[in-house]
């Protein structure tokens, strides 16, 4: 299992070299577990597009530790440019930046109304990283989620 920038968790299908032209190129033949798509990506491009391993046991103590935090400091600056940078985030593959973004749009949730964006942008957060935490830690979806939106709700 590998995680895919912005698209979530994945199973390696297998290895295959495909001729393209004169050139045979090796690629990691990929399923995305939330879509059932089948991806394939050049092995030698597999960390340049962020393809990377799941997060451990210990990252996710740490994950846990990020979203517990509340001194976040929201500056003046417009939704659409707050927007940009959360997707600037959630692009980069690492699920520390995605679960930053589900931490602020989070608290954002409870100061004001957030935009239509920054409500699907927090859904689309939640999703990989209920997703990962899921399969690594072999646990339900809807288990893992209870568990997210209860660091926010005090459940």
């Amino acid at each position: 299992m590998v995680a895919y920038p912005g698209q979530g968790v994945a199973e390696i299908l297998g290895i295959s070299d495909k001729t393209l032209g004169k050139q045979t190129i090796t690629f990691y033949e990929l399923r995305m577990l939330e879509t059932d798509i089948k991806i394939m990506v050049p092995i030698h491009k597999a960390s340049q597009v962020g393809l990377r391993s799941l997060v451990t046991e210990k990252d996710i103590e740490y994950l846990i530790e990020i979203m517990k935090k509340r001194d976040v400091v929201f500056d003046k600056q417009t939704w659409n440019r707050r927007y940009r940078g959360f997707v600037e985030k959630i692009k980069t593959g690492s699920l520390f930046d995605v679960v930053e973004v589900f931490r602020d749009l989070s608290i954002l949730k409870f100061r004001k109304t957030l935009s239509f964006g920054e409500k699907r942008m927090l859904e689309t957060a939640k999703a990989l990283i209920v997703k990962e935490i899921s399969v690594v830690q072999e646990k339900e979806m809807e288990d893992v989620e209870q568990e997210l939106e209860g660091l926010f709700t005090g459940d």
